[in-house]
């Protein structure tokens, strides 16, 4: 039902060689301990996590995913973002909720053991084909109420072990995320930490397309957040597709991914899937790439569901997918179709949300109070930083940026905010084509000015 424990703290090493340079990326796959005072037993402690480049390395970027994210999303900017900053080590951190996953079944379709009906069956056939018998078998969600304390303190606290790790031996640390993720990084800096204040374990933030201060939603009446809080102690996970089946949402997503990459101009399977949503559904027959950009691309993908977004081309004549624009759809299907450090998180935690909303105004609310946030040190931040927005918001993300940087001690000469709303979608900066991507164009120069 849950990752092997043995597979996830033995680190396998790999290396991966780059289609466009015949430089390779060393790549670790292990765990840090996390916080073992989170609610819930104790083997959800251990958190997955890779890191990209050299071991020597005296500077490490730490990255947290966002909403229904792994740590995979970062994988493919990762190794580029090692080739180019000298000196720069990555590590992609995934949530502790990874644990509740089985992606045994995805791994063997991906070397070839198994077939890909064998993959669709064995996660989604089932669910409407009883005689379909060898399936995975999601855990009882009656069982898992604790995951409603799963909220940012459980997750500043996780990450705040990470960042230590990541210190040791003078390393300098600098923390960044995606979406949700770039939030979080945002809290980390201003969380009291016991009395310590988090930006003294830092060295810069690197926020992709997220932040606090109004990046997002936000929530300051105590009332609001009560209500909220009520609802998640009911169902403790985001249902994004609203069938009661929380984690269909990133089965589809990587099943999608791997037809993608294994039989790309095979004819969809997901397409005829009973329990795909009719807004995911087109009405001519599409390829298995096809589909996954039909389903991802800005165009053609639900418009309520931008968080899923990328700029990626077309679907063609024959139903196959046609690149042209900022994210290939190879590189898409990379990101989501790999294991073991998958881009998808099967079981989100709702409460991350609404603590993340709350968090927002980076100063005590009634809601905050609530919900327990320590936010005491924003108005100390004396961090170089570094923010990227894409169409998401309508330009709230560099807003919220700006609104940081005159909240806190952050130097406005030591920060670079980029407005890419014209050209990325929210999933872009982590997938598009290396010679296309705004983000890599961006950061990069302002990592190399902190690593040492």
């Amino acid at each position: 039902m849950s990752r092997r424990l043995a597979l996830l703290t033995a680190a396998a090493t790999l290396l991966v060689a780059s289609p466009a340079s015949a430089q390779q990326v060393r790549e670790v796959h292990t765990t840090v301990k996390g916080w073992t005072q989170a609610p819930g037993p104790r083997q959800y402690d251990r958190l997955p996590i890779t890191k990209f480049g050299p071991a020597n390395a005296r500077t490490v970027l730490v990255l947290v995913p966002g909403t229904l994210g792994g740590r995979g999303d970062f994988t493919l900017s990762a190794r580029e973002l090692v080739r180019r900053v000298p000196g720069l080590q990555v590590w992609a951190v995934d949530r502790r909720s990874q644990h509740l996953e089985d992606t045994a079944v995805f791994r063997r379709a991906l070397r070839g053991e198994v077939s890909t009906e064998q993959m669709f069956n064995y996660y989604l056939g089932w669910l409407a084909d009883p005689t379909v018998t060898d399936h995975y078998r999601p855990p009882d969600l009656t069982k898992l109420g604790f995951v409603a304390d799963w909220g940012l303190r459980v997750q500043l606290e996780d990450v705040r072990r990470v960042v230590q790790q990541a210190r040791r031996g003078g390393r300098r640390v600098i923390l960044g995320g995606h979406s949700l993720g770039a939030s979080v990084a945002v809290a980390y800096a201003a969380w009291d930490f016991g009395g310590r204040p988090g930006h003294r374990d830092l060295h810069g933030l690197v926020l992709i397309d997220g932040g606090l201060r109004g990046s997002f939603r936000e929530v300051r009446d105590e009332q609001t957040a009560r209500t909220r809080l009520a609802a998640i102690r009911e169902q403790p996970f985001l249902d994004l597709f609203g069938l009661g089946i929380p984690w269909i949402t990133g089965v589809m997503a990587e099943t999608a991914a791997i037809l993608a990459l294994r039989e790309p101009t095979a004819p969809s399977r997901l397409q005829s899937f009973p329990l795909l949503p009719d807004s995911f559904r087109s009405p001519t027959q599409l390829t298995n790439r096809g589909a996954l950009g039909f389903a991802f691309d800005e165009s053609t993908s639900p418009k309520a569901l931008s968080l899923i977004h990328v700029r990626a081309g077309n679907v063609g004549p024959n139903g196959d997918w046609q690149d042209g624009e900022v994210t290939p759809i190879r590189r898409l299907a990379e990101t989501f179709g790999q294991e073991p450090a998958n881009g998808v998180e099967w079981f989100y935690p709702a409460r991350l949300n609404l603590d993340v909303d709350a968090a927002s105004p980076l100063r005590t609310t009634p809601a905050g109070r609530l919900l327990g946030l320590r936010l005491r040190h924003a108005a100390e931040v004396r961090l170089p930083l570094y923010a990227i927005q894409t169409s998401l918001t309508g330009g709230a993300v560099l807003k919220g940026a700006r609104r940081f940087i005159s909240q806190s001690k952050v130097p406005r000469d030591r920060s670079v905010l980029v407005d890419a709303s014209k050209t990325d979608s929210h999933l872009d900066p982590l997938t598009a084509a290396p010679s296309r991507s705004r983000y890599l164009k961006t950061v990069v120069p302002f990592l190399k000015r902190l690593v040492r």
